[in-house]
């Protein structure tokens, strides 16, 4: 889960400047939720590495600058295993998280390394690619069923049913299970910290392992031709995963496999409809959609901010003393939008030359996202088709009315809403 937080009132956050103390006081405000780019403006300037102090009360500390976020997403002194930080991963998550987190985005080395290694000799490039055929399917059948003449949200009709069937058809969900599953996994995205929220997280992240407790043992009982079939007989030089890693990386591809890539295709889709000149740069052919896809992963990444991870020992960035066992952060959405790595880095530029290979909005290092690839490609085929089908689509608002998610402690930045015409004539 992703969260923001608000300023340590400690000696530290004293010395901050009283602009930097105010934007991180701001960041649980529905203003910051709604645009946190000057917040994290200012704490790049004035605080770049800012200790917090958030709801559950565990020392934490922001880290918004590129560099630093880029050393810090591959710095092993940073652990990735919130086992390691028990008390601190009771404190926020509680209980009912610990049985679905098992898996390589919660691990260090030598075990993150062996997870990592059976899930990849399975969710291949080549499994990715043989999907192209049914993605184009889908979104086709999608936009089939999405009224033209009049105001269309294309968050729940188009967005995220997309990325949605794609990854159950990968996992080999079957397809009357999915929307439970879908709404399990929201309630998850959306929940903070209040008692209410909590119990709701709770039942959700039991159903979920239960349904996929459930899911695994018919897959083993009755193996197809699907990734998660795949993922119960794979096995390297230690062995195949146990049934906790099993059911724990299900529920991580089935989690991150849609709700990240949804809210990207909604930001996309805004962020060119507000911006003609940039859309028609866009639409010129396919490697000009392409490198606008991959300027949009910096300008508005859906993963606002890393993962936690926690201090093994002390660390010093930029002359700040991370002490250790304290939680660490690392601002996906800050750092993308640095100065001293992008020029003017607050516009959209969907020429930008070599964003591809500088922005974070995969991660950087060992737990860089493994399932970029298909996010590519349910971008590449989205929004291609979507705008070779309605060339004229508008947003039904003015771009400065569009809604974002404005709820305390989101998992993701996205709009809460996107109605658009898709055929104003």
């Amino acid at each position: 889960m992703t969260q923001a937080f608000t300023s340590e009132e400690s000696s530290e956050s004293e010395a901050m400047s009283s602009e930097a103390a105010a934007a991180a006081a701001s960041s649980c405000s529905r203003e910051f939720r709604a645009n946190p780019h000057p917040v994290y403006a200012a704490l790049r300037e004035q605080a770049p590495v800012c200790p917090l102090s958030p709801p559950h009360g565990v020392e934490t500390y922001l880290i918004t600058r590129y560099d630093d976020a880029r050393a810090a997403l591959a710095d092993p002194r940073l652990s990735k295993d919130m086992y390691g930080a028990i008390d601190a991963y009771h404190r926020i998550f509680g209980d009912s998280s610990i049985a679905l987190d098992d898996n390589m985005l919660f691990s260090d080395p030598p075990k993150h390394t062996r997870l990592r290694r059976i899930v990849g000799s399975t969710f291949t490039p080549k499994r990715v690619e043989s999907l192209r055929t049914r993605v184009q399917q889908i979104t086709d059948e999608l936009l089939d069923a999405c009224p033209t003449s009049g105001p269309v949200n294309l968050l729940p009709e188009f967005c995220f049913p997309l990325p949605l069937h794609v990854i159950c058809e990968l996992l080999g969900v079957p397809e009357n299970e999915r929307k439970q599953a879908q709404e399990w996994s929201a309630t998850v995205a959306q929940t903070g910290f209040g008692p209410e929220a909590r119990k709701a997280l709770e039942i959700a992240e039991g159903n979920l392992r239960d349904y996929l407790v459930d899911l695994c043992a018919r897959k083993r009982s009755a193996p197809e031709s699907d990734l998660l079939s795949a993922l119960v007989t794979a096995q390297d030089q230690e062995g195949a995963l146990t049934d906790h890693e099993l059911v724990s990386t299900a529920w991580v591809l089935l989690f991150a496999g849609h709700k990240s890539t949804a809210y990207q295709i909604g930001n996309a889709v805004y962020h060119l409809l507000s911006r003609p000149d940039q859309k028609d740069l866009a639409l010129r052919d396919a490697n000009a959609m392409n490198m606008a896809i991959e300027e949009i992963f910096r300008f508005e990444t859906s993963v606002e901010n890393s993962t936690f991870r926690h201090a093994k020992e002390d660390v010093v960035i930029r002359d700040t003393l991370i002490p250790k066992g304290a939680l660490v952060q690392i601002s996906i959405t800050g750092a993308n939008r640095d100065p001293e790595m992008f020029t003017a880095p607050g516009e959209l530029d969907v020429q930008r030359p070599g964003v591809q290979a500088t922005h974070l909005a995969f991660g950087y290092g060992p737990h860089y996202c493994i399932g970029a690839p298909l996010a590519r490609l349910e971008m590449q085929i989205a929004l291609g088709t979507l705008f070779r089908r309605h060339p004229r689509m508008t947003l039904a608002v003015a771009p400065e009315d569009a809604r974002w998610l404005t709820v305390p402690f989101p998992a993701f930045r996205g709009l809460a809403e996107l109605p658009v015409v898709l055929d104003p004539s």
